[in-house]
């Protein structure tokens, strides 16, 4: 007999990843619903597992809201990993940042919510950080299209920077301060402000204004 949605799932049939994915997509339809104020509670009843469960899984409602970032940063990847990718790292990074954006926008409610959760302590520090470094460092690759006398040293910098930027244009955003229309232009902006100085001798032209 199927279980509806509010039942609690038996233990032993449903565990490890499978019990924590149906966690975060619970966490994912309140948030689509507008209860950004979801308790533990209201999460285990939707996902329909008993109310230990989230607290098992995951310790905490921030460490849950840290999960459905991951989501949005897996989702950013691939978005990028399924892109054409012409042109040289500059390039590479900007489309980087627009498709980022992009996905952030395709559920702003959602993503509006975790933002404002991003900050917040969980029982274990969140990867937010490093795994938006790892998002940079993949497009920029080899560094191509960077000043030769600069690209070591910016391939180790750049990719924390370029999350620092990229998320401060998020913080503005999820505070309303940036609009939706918006968002892929800022994000790009503060992209390009970034590389500007260390983009090879040929594209710096580009650069200028």
């Amino acid at each position: 007999m199927t279980k509806s949605k509010g039942q609690p799932t038996s233990s032993s049939a449903l565990r490890g990843e499978p019990l924590r994915q149906r966690v975060i997509d619970a966490a994912e339809r309140l948030l689509r619903q507008g209860k950004a104020e979801f308790s533990m509670r209201d999460l285990a009843m939707e996902a329909g597992v008993s109310f230990a469960t989230p607290f098992n899984q995951f310790g905490s409602k921030a460490a849950i809201m840290h999960a459905v970032a991951g989501r949005r940063v897996d989702a950013m990847e691939k978005r990028y990993r399924d892109a054409a990718h012409a042109g040289d790292a500059v390039d590479r990074v900007l489309l980087a940042a627009r498709l980022a954006a992009e996905v952030m926008l395709e559920e702003a409610v959602v993503n509006r919510s975790v933002m404002g959760w991003l900050g917040t302590a969980g029982p274990v520090a969140g990867e937010a950080r490093s795994r938006s470094k790892a998002l940079w460092s993949l497009a920029l690759a080899n560094g191509d299209g960077l000043a030769p006398e600069a690209r070591d040293q910016a391939l180790q910098s750049l990719p924390g920077q370029l999350a620092f930027g990229f998320r401060g244009v998020l913080s503005f955003w999820t505070a309303g301060e940036v609009a939706d229309a918006d968002l892929v232009a800022s994000a790009r902006d503060v992209i390009r402000s970034i590389v500007r100085g260390l983009v090879d001798a040929n594209r710096r032209s580009e650069f200028s204004s």
